[in-house]
């Protein structure tokens, strides 16, 4: 587990942004993909995906086989809400660790909830999925979309061992899919994946992240 790059990595941060310009659009005006309710927000931000990111996923469904579908969550999240949900989750650490220094419960946070200044969600690149049947009834992956690395027992990490052969092959599953399209996954969550963030960008090495900061969308007219 020692090469895993958290988000609280100083070398995610120094990755450069060169914005391309990508719109936000809402995944609720296409019926290429399915999407879940969970996550919903009044204002609809969970629905939304940079373009060029909604094309990738698109893609990697196509490479799925027969019957099974992707199944999207949660997508851009605006910076306030990606805060509060950093703080919430870094108090409950606190609370479980009392003798861990700031940065140290800083880089435990950041296993579950990205740092807000680099985290993949605001930048509208990064989406959280599962897989389901043509139905939307959701495929086992060994544990729930969102699961705490504490309730889980550590689970929710992409390559945790002991988790079973059917939810691992459907991990891999989602792996193949994904990255073929040009996605990078987070591997202590097995659900987020992304593309055109400072994250993806340093898995790819590639010279510059696509997308900063996205701002939140217009509420509809």
């Amino acid at each position: 587990m020692t090469d895993i790059i958290p988000l609280s990595d100083p070398r995610v941060a120094e990755v450069t942004e060169r914005e391309c310009g990508e719109p936000l659009v809402d995944l609720r005006d296409t019926s290429e993909l399915l999407l879940d309710r969970r996550q919903a927000d009044d204002t609809g931000a969970y629905a939304h995906l940079r373009s060029g990111a909604l094309r990738r996923l698109v893609l990697a469904q196509d490479l799925l086989p027969a019957g099974v579908r992707l199944l999207v969550v949660e997508g851009y999240r605006p910076p306030d809400l990606q805060l509060r949900y950093f703080d919430s989750y870094a108090r409950t650490l606190r609370r479980s660790h009392p003798d861990a220094g700031p940065a140290l419960i800083r880089e435990l946070a950041s296993a579950y909830i990205s740092p807000p200044e680099v985290a993949p969600h605001v930048s509208g690149g990064a989406v959280d999925l599962t897989l389901c049947t043509a139905d939307g009834t959701e495929l086992p992956l060994g544990t729930e979309v969102n699961a705490t690395p504490e309730e889980s027992g550590g689970a929710c990490r992409t390559a945790a061992p002991g988790i079973g052969a059917e939810a691992r092959a459907h991990r891999e599953l989602m792996a193949r899919v994904l990255t073929a399209a040009g996605f990078v996954n987070y591997p202590t969550e097995w659900w987020h994946w992304s593309y055109g963030d400072r994250y993806w960008a340093l898995m790819r090495r590639a010279p510059a992240a696509r997308y900063g900061p996205a701002a939140p969308p217009l509420p509809a007219a």
